[in-house]
């Protein structure tokens, strides 16, 4: 059979899946999947079945994280980890995190029907919960198998007043399980994600897949502007605290600061909330968010601290006082120099126009990356779309990404001793 077309009929297959886990979801009018709910727990009996199906050995761990694995003959061998997440966000597209999950369950099967033997045990995982829609807290999964839970986060609760614990123990997770589901760091030899771009550079250029050379770091903080409330018609202009008017300059300022300093750095005010909200009040009391990303950690933290006194100035200059409050902070990643030149490497040999991108959203190689080499391949999607029902990917894209996987894997297990982390 032609090689292309064995793999755009593994392609079709990894489509095929794709879509029968996006008809699973908590909404019926939309693909929207979170941590813990009924819809959760289904895909993840399915992704498990799939698992099981291709010949993987197969467990649920206690955070929900669904994992496979093939297993070396060798003692001591290492562990190598090709995973991705399952959840979604609210009203989600159906290629952000399964995508990766069901490709690499393709290239695991293959790997297995070929019956070539492993220098190191491969293990694929579907993250439980990357996006941290429930609880507004990522990487919940992969922070598990990175053995850096914080336990604190246990006691946190979502909209309903539903703790974190209570769920996972709903799901069948043991609570005193979880630092034993974690990979310790000896163990590691490496981890790989096959993710969507979210972004248009490879969908403007026409090329299928690239190399992902760092993760950016990332701050979110959640801002409070307490002015007062009052009649629309009867407080003069020049007397007024007015919160939205005050949230309103600070957005503005984001995006100036922004645009100022967009080769290294974006920023987002992505929610807003009027509190009591009315045509005829004077807003009193507006939230809002605030996300900003660098893949340069001097940068990250530079605008972080910019941007707060910039808040808190426009608060004094309007007597609008301002509630600061960082919800969350991740650290840039750099991807690890030989996997990715392994990658690279990959891409030529498959043809394709090498592109290395520096990826603007977090992906679970962020906490993974405190134990483990890390590298990441970015497939083409349609324009750049993402946490959006439009978000597509084409076939021919998915084969072709499918071909670099697997040059990829049989690089990393025919090179083994070159890649192997040198023992002391």
């Amino acid at each position: 059979m032609n090689v292309m077309i064995d793999y755009l009929l593994r392609a079709e297959n990894v489509l095929n899946k794709i879509n029968e886990l996006a008809s699973i979801s908590d909404d019926p009018a939309c693909v929207t999947r979170t941590f813990g709910t009924v819809a959760f727990q289904q895909g993840s009996a399915l992704i498990q079945r799939w698992m099981q199906t291709a010949g993987l050995q197969t467990r649920v761990d206690a955070i929900g994280n669904v994992r496979g694995r093939l297993t070396s003959s060798i003692a001591g061998a290492k562990t190598f980890v090709i995973a991705s997440h399952m959840d979604t966000v609210v009203n989600a597209g159906k290629f952000d995190g399964p995508l990766g999950v069901i490709m690499g369950l393709d290239l695991l099967e293959q790997l297995r029907q070929s019956g070539k033997a492993l220098p190191f045990h491969l293990e694929l995982i579907a993250f439980s919960d990357e996006e941290g829609v429930r609880f507004h807290t990522t990487y919940l999964g992969s922070k598990v198998v990175a053995g850096s839970f914080d336990t604190s986060l246990l006691a946190k609760k979502d909209e309903s007043g539903t703790a974190l614990s209570e769920v996972i123990q709903a799901i069948g997770g043991g609570i005193d399980q979880l630092p034993a589901d974690a990979i310790a760091p000896d163990d590691w030899l490496g981890y790989v994600e096959i993710h969507i771009e979210q972004g248009p550079v490879l969908y403007e250029r026409n090329v299928p897949v690239a190399v992902v050379t760092a993760i950016a770091g990332q701050k979110r903080v959640e801002i409070k502007f307490r002015g007062m409330a009052g009649h629309a018609g009867t407080v003069p202009m020049d007397m007024r605290q007015d919160a939205l008017c005050a949230a309103a300059e600070f957005i503005l300022e984001v995006e100036r600061f922004g645009n100022a300093t967009k080769q290294n750095l974006v920023a987002t005010v992505g929610k807003l909330n009027v509190v009591n909200a009315a045509s005829n009040v004077i807003p009193g009391d507006v939230h809002c968010s605030l996300d900003v990303r660098s893949n340069d950690e001097t940068v990250l933290a530079s605008a972080y601290q910019t941007l707060q006194l910039t808040c808190y100035a426009i608060g004094e200059k309007r007597g609008v006082p301002v509630t600061w409050n960082l919800i969350q902070e991740t650290d840039p990643a750099a991807c690890d120099i030989l996997l990715t030149e392994l990658l690279a490497k990959s891409i030529n040999e498959s043809g394709y126009e090498l592109i290395d991108l520096v990826s603007g959203a977090g992906h679970d190689g962020v906490p993974i990356s405190q134990v483990a080499p890390v590298c990441m391949l970015f497939v083409r999607c349609f324009k750049g779309i993402s946490h959006n029902p439009l978000e597509d990917v084409e076939v021919s894209d998915m084969a072709a990404t499918l071909q670099v996987a697997d040059r990829f894997i049989n690089h990393l297990i025919d090179n083994f001793l070159s890649f192997r982390p040198q023992e002391d």
